[in-house]
């Protein structure tokens, strides 16, 4: 199975990450800068809401755009790729996602850049699953599966928490809206690394089934829906006609989306998948850690610039604790995965994450250092369940449908971000303010912040506590990468 050439032929594997250095290399740049956009904006959140008028919703969804776009579209994403090609769909991912950012620089309103946002959550659904897909299908061996998973997690987590020192850095001598420009060189590298670093695809590695738009459709209206009712009970009330009829309409999408999945000869997904353990477990875990992650940074930025009135520069700082974190703790989740098995590790990363957010509602109130402290402990346990949850989802596919596997992991992920996002957001304004006022606060607001992020964190500990627990349990005792 040795190539002649340089770069290798698809049906080669790699015997070490040294010998995949280029297309790893590549595809960790490609995870990258999907990651980092996901938080790149977020510190700029403040100087948004003041350059383009908007409260704590409009602000909500600047975030929460793009990461519903990309949730909804993940399956449809993983699914084609399965059929054209993992590499094809992630150069046009990367090339779409370059261009499309540099419309920035003609926006104008909050509403426009929630578009923007959102069309740029469509180029990167097609980035996420494949990036994973392409890892599995570089080597045989499941160690350096792991491995390699662990790297480019590293990588794209780093993107995701280094997005608020970097765009505050930024912040610092140019607009925000050079933080969405910066996209379009980004990619362009990126690109470049996964055309000449990794192999073309082979038709026999791949799907003729036709890809199932109706079940895509659905996908999208079920999570659109879900995370516009949190939204609407704020702004229209919680027992309005709008509320309840989006809520209602979530419910008969999903409805519909499983009656069509199991009736249709081709669909996007396989819903037997879930009659196994780990898949199901997996998928539910890696959506309570998402939810944990994304309703901390989003309430984090707020509280740095608006409750202690730092810098951009100096907020971005601030989040570096998760960064640090997730790449020491790399050892703790491998030696809790080895030593004990899934799905207690999965236990004891839940119980960290649960513990952090109500560390998290105490120090709110008590000042950085614990919430410092909070961020560790949050992060160890994000570290061990991202990793153990992406190869069970991944492992759990055949071989030609391994970017549904991916896509799936990466739905659960970013389902628990809008989710997360979409819970702090109504809590604060509900419990708070739904318009942010500009310049300092005064002191009788940022308490009335601060007892808003307490009840906050409170509620998502209970709904993180419940959702990683229940999918945890659902893991086997397996201590290999592989459940299946």
């Amino acid at each position: 199975m040795t190539s002649s050439t340089t770069v290798p032929t698809p049906a080669t594997t790699y015997p070490s990450l040294r010998a995949a250095a280029l297309p790893l290399l590549a595809l960790c740049l490609a995870f990258f800068v999907e990651m980092v956009d996901n938080t790149l904006l977020s510190i700029a959140l403040p100087t948004i809401g003041r350059d383009l008028g908007g409260g704590t919703t409009a602000l909500q969804w600047v975030t929460g755009a793009y990461s519903l776009t990309f949730g909804g579209l993940l399956l449809t994403a993983g699914s084609a790729a399965d059929r054209l090609g993992r590499r094809r769909v992630l150069l046009t991912g990367l090339a779409a996602f370059g261009l499309i950012s540099l419309a920035v620089v003609w926006v104008s309103t909050s509403g426009e850049l929630i578009v923007l946002r959102a069309v740029l959550g469509f180029a990167a659904a097609a980035m996420a699953p494949v990036t994973m897909s392409l890892i599995f299908r570089l080597f045989d061996d499941e160690k350096l599966r792991m491995r390699a998973i662990t790297v480019v997690m590293i990588v794209g987590m780093s993107g995701f928490v280094l997005g608020p020192l970097l765009g505050g850095t930024a912040l610092a001598h140019v607009s925000w809206q050079w933080l969405l420009v910066a996209n379009a060189p980004i990619a362009l590298v990126a690109w470049i690394g996964v055309r000449v670093g990794v192999p073309a695809d082979r038709r026999e590695d791949l799907t003729s089934d036709p890809l199932d738009l109706p079940g895509a459709a659905l996908t999208i209206t079920a999570i659109g829906l879900g995370c516009y009712t949190l939204t609407s009970g704020v702004e229209n009330g919680w027992l309005s006609i709008v509320t309840w009829a989006s809520a209602l309409g979530a419910a008969a999408a999903i409805a519909a989306f499983v009656r069509h999945e199991r009736a249709t000869a081709f669909p996007m997904l396989d819903l037997s998948v879930f009659s196994h353990g780990p898949a199901r477990g997996a998928a539910l875990t890696q959506m309570g850690a998402a939810i944990a992650m994304a309703s901390v940074m989003f309430g984090l930025v707020l509280h740095f610039q608006y409750a202690y009135g730092w810098s951009p520069v100096r907020a971005g700082l601030a989040v570096l604790p998760l960064i640090v974190t997730m790449i020491a703790a790399t050892p703790v989740s491998e030696w809790l995965a080895a030593r004990f098995g899934h799905r207690v590790a999965c236990l004891v990363g839940t119980g960290l994450l649960v513990t952090a957010l109500l560390a998290m509602a105490w120090s709110v109130e008590h000042g950085y250092l614990a919430i410092a402290a909070s961020m560790v402990v949050l992060t160890v346990g994000l570290r061990v369940i991202m990793t153990i949850c992406a190869v069970a989802l991944v492992e759990a596919m055949p071989a030609n449908r391994t970017s549904i596997g991916a896509a799936l992991n990466d739905t659960a992920q970013e389902v628990g971000t809008s989710i997360g996002t979409a819970v702090v957001g109504t809590l604060l304004a509900l419990l708070v303010t739904s318009d942010l006022p500009v310049g300092a606060w005064s002191s009788e607001l940022v308490q009335s912040f601060f007892r808003g992020e307490r009840v906050t964190y409170l509620v998502l500990a209970a709904i993180v506590g419940v959702v990683a627990a229940y999918g945890s349990l659902c893991l086997t005792d397996s201590r290999a990468t592989d459940d299946h």
